[in-house]
């Protein structure tokens, strides 16, 4: 009989840790290969882990509702029939994978550092003998550092002391002021909501792109009535024919995977040192689904018809409010397009969906009163908001791009246009 290690699986691109949400089993019990072990969530995805190996459930190391980074060991499987050569080869792999240990002078007790701490602190100069961890028997988390990070600790010298008064150095006097206020105290009627994994690992990841992306962002005004017009013409026949309903975002993204193909600049990423340039046209789509927000990816947006990437859509997002998404629906996405518009919104400045450069808004299209060869007239207005990474892209291809996205909206979808 051997002992094999269950690790955390990344379940998702840029996903570096998630959120043990429950255990479907227990130690004792007996599991196949591939049987689901436990729930976990990232801000990308609920998934179910299969086992790596059939035996019986020797230990669990993850508690429920604890973020594991990924790599970290969350449980021990004893299984049969495992050579020796393969054992001291896994042992290695789980050796190299498993949190860093050192051993602190004043206590003689090992302290694990993840690689993702590790790479944090050394990154701002964070000494982590003096940093209280909040992870299983004190382990520091990904997430302490970020928090530390926003209240403005970026570097703590050797002698200082974590304490709220080192803190409270660090920031302005409104600051200050502000976070004197008891804000745990409840009054009557208050209701108290409880912060869900999913909800920890969105927040994390939008702190991490406003603290490491240079968002700027422009605005254009768009023409969209021979859009709307071509739209209604095809609506009711479309649903009758597809069974699905053929929205306004579908012309959008059409337009937008278009225009990237003519500026490929916009369908880069930051790579520390290094920019690159995506060859695929991956389009990420954001769908909420009850209290959060999935990002789930159309593959080869250019590649597609207005009739396919409506039905792309309608799948999507009928899979993630049914909790249906799989990991691999929410990887590869080279440039995000978010429909604001669907709740009424007519401007917006989106956060960048990291690593990518750029995320673009499509507002609501309303009817307002424009000048035509100087005369009034009511048209179908809408506004595109896009954000980018100041580190990738700058104004000039940025202007080019959203010019194009306008020209192709306004010219290219007039009534009679097909959509297959």
């Amino acid at each position: 009989m051997k002992i094999q290690q269950m690790k955390m699986p990344q379940l998702g691109e840029s996903v570096t840790e998630g959120t043990i949400s429950k255990w479907l089993v227990r130690p004792g019990d007996c599991v196949n290969k591939y049987d689901s072990i436990a729930e976990v969530m990232t801000d990308k995805v609920t998934a179910e882990i299969p086992s790596s190996f059939t035996g019986k459930i020797i230990e669990i190391f993850a508690k429920e509702n604890e973020t594991m980074v990924v790599g970290e060991v969350i449980c021990a499987i004893e299984v049969e029939n495992v050579s020796e050569k393969k054992e001291d080869s896994d042992q290695q792999l789980v050796e190299s994978l498993k949190t860093i240990e050192t051993t602190t002078s004043s206590n003689h007790l090992k302290t694990r550092y993840s690689p993702a701490v590790l790479k944090i602190s050394q990154e701002n100069g964070i000494d982590l003998t003096k940093v209280k961890g909040s992870g299983r028997d004190g382990r520091i988390t990904r997430k302490d550092l970020v928090k530390l990070l926003e209240k403005g600790v970026n570097i703590i010298e050797e002698n200082q002391e974590l304490a709220p008064t080192v803190i409270a150095s660090k920031q302005d006097p409104a600051e200050k002021s502000f976070s004197s206020i008891e804000t745990s105290v409840h009054s009557v009627g208050d209701i108290e909501i409880p912060i869900t994994g999913i909800r920890k690992t969105i927040a994390a990841n939008m702190v991490k792109s406003k603290l490491e992306v240079p968002h700027a962002w422009m605005m254009v005004e768009v023409d969209a009535t021979n859009l709307v017009k071509n739209r209604d013409s095809l609506k009711a026949e479309f649903k009758q024919k597809e069974g699905y309903n053929l929205t306004y975002f579908a012309f959008f993204i059409k337009a937008v995977s278009q225009a990237l193909t003519e500026f490929p600049e916009m369908n880069s990423m930051w790579a520390g040192d290094k920019i690159i340039q995506k060859k695929d046209i991956n389009i990420s789509i954001a769908v909420a689904a009850s209290n959060a927000l999935f990002v789930p990816v159309i593959k080869h947006a250019d590649e597609k018809s207005i009739k396919g990437l409506a039905r792309e859509v309608h799948e999507l997002a009928q899979k993630t409010r049914t909790g249906k998404l799989k990991p691999e629906d929410m990887q590869n996405g080279t440039f995000t397009v978010n429909n604001t518009g669907a709740f009424g919104s007519i401007q917006s400045m989106g956060i960048i969906n990291h690593p990518q450069a750029a995320i673009l808004q499509v507002e609501s299209i309303v009817k307002r009163p424009v000048i035509i060869d100087d005369m009034i007239a009511v048209r179908n207005m809408v506004n595109l908001c896009l954000a980018i990474d100041h580190r990738v892209l700058d104004g000039l291809v940025c202007g080019k791009f959203l010019a194009r996205i306008k020209e192709i909206i306004e010219t290219a979808f007039q009534e009679g246009a097909s959509i297959y």
